[in-house]
């Protein structure tokens, strides 16, 4: 069954939200573990929060969640009791830093990370429900390319690769990209470049990915920018808190606050993209309110 089918299949009938926004959606993964993925989504959360942002991020890692600990927050409830039906998902949505919302995943069940394709685009229609104010979504992805993965990158508006500067990192990323574009059709990347020495080392790990899309792929890579390798980064990691808020001066907290300010310029998209996406509803209702207010 294609993501076109699915979208017919589960997506409630459409109805008007009244003075809500589109949603910029923003799936941030990598393909392989241990990259940073998670740290980063809760930083770059926590910056755009601390911009005066309604931002909210999702830990999409389903069996392996760990986007609450990155806060030192310990959830009763998470997707888990959403997918059984015990908690609707606003009731697990919790209060971080700056105002930020988290919605924790779970973590150590097994069946969490093999949902059937009904399943996670449920899921996902679930965030359409949602009436609070919001600008940014940030989802957190498991590592890989499991249905999971494609199936939140498919629903996000923009795809963050993240990569550190190792062989490994690199194939993997390149991987990813290549199953999202030729078996999905997204064709717009952004490349986060994790731990680097400086900017330049930042900038050479971008070319190295570009160079390959370039020649095997029709994709758009963008270089979003780049993370410092910084040991206050890593005590804050230790602390269960993001180094934005514990060490708002240190490099890569600058870092971050530039990623965030750069993040508020991409446009945001407010038709569907064609795939099963968070928000549909609002942005169907934006589409539709776009062409009443040119025909009128």
């Amino acid at each position: 069954m294609g993501y076109s089918e699915l979208t017919r299949e589960v997506c409630l009938p459409v109805k008007q939200v009244a003075n809500l926004r589109p949603v910029q959606v923003v799936a941030v993964t990598g393909g392989k573990g241990g990259v940073g993925k998670t740290s980063i989504c809760a930083n770059l959360g926590v910056s755009l929060a601390r911009r005066g942002h309604e931002t909210m991020v999702l830990d999409a890692d389903l069996g392996l969640a760990n986007l609450q600990f990155q806060f030192g927050l310990r959830p009763r409830y998470n997707l888990s009791h959403v997918i059984d039906g015990s908690a609707k998902l606003e009731d697990i949505i919790l209060s971080g830093p700056a105002g930020l919302k988290v919605v924790p995943g779970a973590s150590g069940l097994s069946h969490m990370a093999c949902l059937t394709r009904a399943e996670q685009a449920g899921l996902i229609q679930a965030f359409s429900e949602l009436t609070m104010p919001l600008e940014y979504l940030l989802v957190d992805t498991a590592a890989g390319i499991t249905p999971e993965v494609v199936s939140f990158a498919c629903a996000a508006q923009e795809v963050v690769i993240v990569a550190c500067d190792v062989p490994a990192s690199l194939a993997d990323a390149y991987a990813l990209i290549k199953v999202l574009n030729l078996e999905h059709q997204i064709g717009r990347f952004h490349l986060l470049a994790n731990m680097v020495k400086g900017p330049k080392e930042g900038r050479r790990l971008y070319e190295k990915l570009l160079a390959v899309t370039d020649r095997f792929l029709d994709v758009l890579l963008s270089y979003f920018g780049a993370i410092p390798f910084d040991p206050q980064f890593h005590k804050a990691v230790q602390r269960q808190r993001a180094v934005v808020d514990l060490f708002p001066r240190c490099a890569s907290a600058v870092a971050f606050d530039s990623l965030a300010a750069e993040l508020t310029r991409w446009p945001i998209t407010s038709g569907p993209s064609g795939f099963l996406e968070f928000f549909l509803e609002r942005s169907l209702g934006a589409a539709s309110a776009g062409e009443r207010s040119q025909t009128g």
